[in-house]
């Protein structure tokens, strides 16, 4: 039988169920944002949509009340019943399959329900990460960025004209691959000229020992794809991970695909592994072992087409 408990420790202590409920009323929307233990107010669908709905951590709970209405409190659950109008364990079991928690079944990525994504992780703060001026052998992060603005970045034209002209460098090698002099001045001037992140943390300076922070992602690299647009294809689909960010690398046949982890479950190392393994059984790809390195420097090309999972939009 599925408990309340169970619940809880699986969502944050209630405030995925909370998330999870108003993506459906506000799909658009970044739904909930986490200060602390207490949540900025946000819109009320059960009171004409007003922004009058408070969450707060109490005593291990995320509980709400509304501004407006001092009758309108209750726990995630007492929500949770507004919306689905069930209760006892009709309710858990409504929750337990709408957010597949998977409360009961075998856990892992090859005994997941294929049908149905995990609940996605609801961006309750803001992942930052090292953002470094070019060139590569600079060391010393200028600042701090979040993906939505890396993913601002990647679309707008601040790097257009340095990734044309990296492609015009490559252009006239076989697939963009090869050697000689010509591949040794893209891959100088990619070096020189693109700015780079380290996308799994905050760091004091390029090195796996300098990590102030871990972002909570993981950067996976596919190279030399023939197929971009149905690699995208297929891993935005996949079962198991939500994309938080795709693009194509500045030379253009590099697809970096941005994943969420959770180091507090296992190391960083090991997450690499576990998600190369799975992607090699599931769908033979082959993985860029550099995504291993926590301090892995990703350039930030130009890439119109770049997508951002739809819960950092605001």
């Amino acid at each position: 039988m599925i408990e309340e408990k169970d619940i809880l420790h699986i969502t944050h202590y209630g405030l995925n169920i909370y998330a999870h409920i108003m993506r459906e009323y506000y799909p658009e929307e970044v739904v909930l944002e986490l200060s602390g233990k207490q949540c900025k107010a946000t819109r009320n669908p059960f009171n004409d949509n007003r922004y009058s709905l408070s969450i707060c951590n109490r005593d291990g709970v995320f509980c709400y009340e509304d501004s407006e209405n001092p009758d309108f409190k209750g726990n995630p659950f007492d929500f949770a019943a507004l919306h689905y109008r069930l209760k006892g364990p009709e309710l858990l079991e409504r929750i337990n399959e709408e957010m597949n928690l998977n409360i009961g079944k075998p856990k892992g990525f090859y005994t997941n329900d294929q049908n149905k994504k995990p609940v996605p992780v609801i961006v309750t703060t803001t992942p930052r990460f090292s953002y470094f001026r070019s060139p590569i052998t600079n060391t010393q992060p200028y600042t701090e960025i979040s993906l939505l603005e890396a993913y601002k970045v990647i679309r707008g034209n601040r790097y257009k004209a340095r990734t044309s002209e990296l492609r015009s460098i490559l252009s006239p090698l076989p697939s963009r691959e090869g050697s000689g002099e010509s591949l040794e001045k893209a891959s100088r001037y990619k070096r020189t000229h693109f700015d780079y992140v380290t996308f799994s943390g905050v760091f004091s300076k390029r090195s796996d020992s300098a990590l102030i922070n871990h972002s909570g992602f993981l950067t996976l690299d596919f190279d030399h794809v023939s197929n971009l647009q149905a690699l995208k294809e297929t891993l935005l689909s996949d079962p198991y991970f939500e994309t938080e960010l795709m693009f194509v690398s500045p030379s253009g046949n590099c697809l970096k695909w941005i994943i969420s982890i959770d180091v507090n479950q296992c190391a960083h190392q090991r997450w690499f592994l576990a998600v190369e393994a799975y992607l090699k059984t599931k769908y033979g790809l082959e993985v860029d072992q550099s995504g291993k390195d926590i301090s892995r420097a990703c350039f930030l090309p130009y890439d119109p087409e770049v997508y951002i999972n739809p819960i950092y939009v605001g």
